[in-house]
């Protein structure tokens, strides 16, 4: 979790119950405005992707058919 993200999470947590569902709404409007449908990547998710796809046309990872599934 990012450092900004628990600093947020520690102030609603000592809000009274109403407050914390209010505050809650309040972020849930926020996100939805950003990412009406959920597909924008955070820059850490980026990250991620760039990684993984650096790795794979590296040829840096694992076949299924080398796995043992059983």
């Amino acid at each position: 979790m990012a450092p900004i993200a628990k600093q947020i999470a520690d102030m609603v947590e000592i809000l009274p119950e109403q407050d914390q569902a209010l505050a809650y709404e309040l972020v849930k409007k926020l996100v939805l405005a950003w990412d009406p449908d959920y597909t924008r990547l955070t820059p850490e998710e980026a990250r991620r992707v760039d990684q993984a796809a650096s790795e794979i046309a590296a040829g840096d990872y694992v076949q299924d058919s080398a796995i043992n599934w059983d």
